[in-house]
């Protein structure tokens, strides 16, 4: 006999990417920053730990949120941190969807929007995209029109592509929210600034960013929501107390004021994405275009798992992934390698095995 809820024994839970807790491994599976982060942030950490950790935080982040705002050239009040973006994403499946709505999300993408709708008991419909990663709106334009909250990141994963304006604007659903999920934004050769924020649609938008990815941060967990100031009135009322500790609030501030160090590193991950991108090629795999800090790698032969088990006995990591049994074309099996783009040796590294694998 099981005591929990009906969702929560039905879903299989979200995975994430192997976390080996022994050494040696060259790690490129889960889109960490290889690139330590600002030092500012490791001053304000210890000034933080110094500090008064025996008093409960700002449970509105008011430091941050000014930091934040004069990044973004936004007032604070469009400002939500987060623990984490998806304590975000979280916090805005449960303020805006009740039993009888419906999420949607493109697929193949970022999998825990599922999971999210799962744990909110909520009807949840894939946007499935085109072999280029592009929308189908003849197909999938009813379901935009009867969701309440679509969640689109973008850039995407595990593709790596970027959406133009346009066809985000044609996502946002006529009753509901559009969340752009810009985990990886930083990483595009022209990143957004929460301009949609601005269109005709800006009040059902709302724009997710994270501090794992671009300001290395994955240890910390720290995130933010950008929207309308109603909008983030709103979802205040749902977020935890306390969300955000004093050492996560600390390190944030200090990361997003020292946007050089960001832009440096994000720069060198660029360089290194288009050099991977070029090898990868030479090697006969098919990668998409990437705006992020990993690539989508497909080779002829369709053995990506082999290929992941064959670097993985290595101790090198990648991320195959495989969107079930869905393909489109008899040819085309929605299945492939997303590689992280390390620092230039790791990627090295894996060069030299997949050209013995290959």
């Amino acid at each position: 006999m099981s005591f929990f809820r009906p969702e929560l024994d039905r879903m299989a839970g979200y995975m994430p990417g192997e976390q080996p807790q022994d050494g040696g491994w060259v790690k490129l599976n889960t889109n960490e920053n290889p690139y330590p982060p600002s030092p500012r942030v490791v001053e304000a950490l210890t000034a933080a730990a110094q500090g008064k950790l025996n008093l409960y935080p700002d449970p509105h982040g008011t430091a941050f949120r000014k930091a934040a705002s004069a990044a973004l050239h936004l007032d604070p009040d469009w400002i939500l941190p987060g623990n984490g973006s998806d304590e975000i994403l979280t916090i805005l499946t449960r303020s805006f969807t009740g039993p009888s709505d419906q999420i949607a999300y493109p697929y193949p993408s970022y999998i825990l929007y599922e999971t999210l709708a799962d744990l909110q008991g909520v009807r949840h419909e894939r946007l499935l995209l085109e072999p280029d990663w592009s929308w189908n709106f003849d197909r999938i334009g009813k379901t935009i029109e009867q969701s309440k909250l679509i969640f689109v990141p973008n850039p995407n994963s595990p593709s790596g592509n970027r959406w133009p304006f346009d066809d985000l604007l044609a996502l946002v659903p006529k009753r509901g929210m559009l969340v752009l999920d810009e985990a990886y934004g930083d990483f595009a050769d022209h990143p957004h600034q929460c301009e949609l924020l601005n269109s005709t649609a800006g009040r059902q938008i709302v724009v997710t960013r994270t501090f794992s990815k671009s300001y290395s941060l994955a240890g910390v967990r720290f995130g933010f929501a950008v929207a309308h100031p109603d909008t983030i009135a709103g979802l205040r009322k749902m977020k935890d107390s306390y969300n955000c500790d004093s050492l996560s609030l600390a390190a944030a501030t200090a990361a997003i004021q020292d946007q050089d160090w960001m832009r440096q590193n994000t720069a060198r991950i660029r360089a290194t994405r288009e050099r991977l991108t070029t090898e990868l090629k030479s090697l006969g795999f098919d990668v998409v275009p990437s705006q992020t800090n990993f690539v989508w790698a497909t080779h002829p032969t369709g053995q990506h798992k082999a290929q992941y088990e064959a670097l993985r006995s290595k101790k090198i990591l990648v991320r195959y992934m495989s969107f079930g049994n869905i393909t489109w074309a008899s040819d085309q099996r929605l299945d492939g390698l997303r590689i992280t783009i390390g620092t230039d040796a790791e990627i090295d590294s894996l060069l030299i095995a997949l050209r013995e694998i290959v």
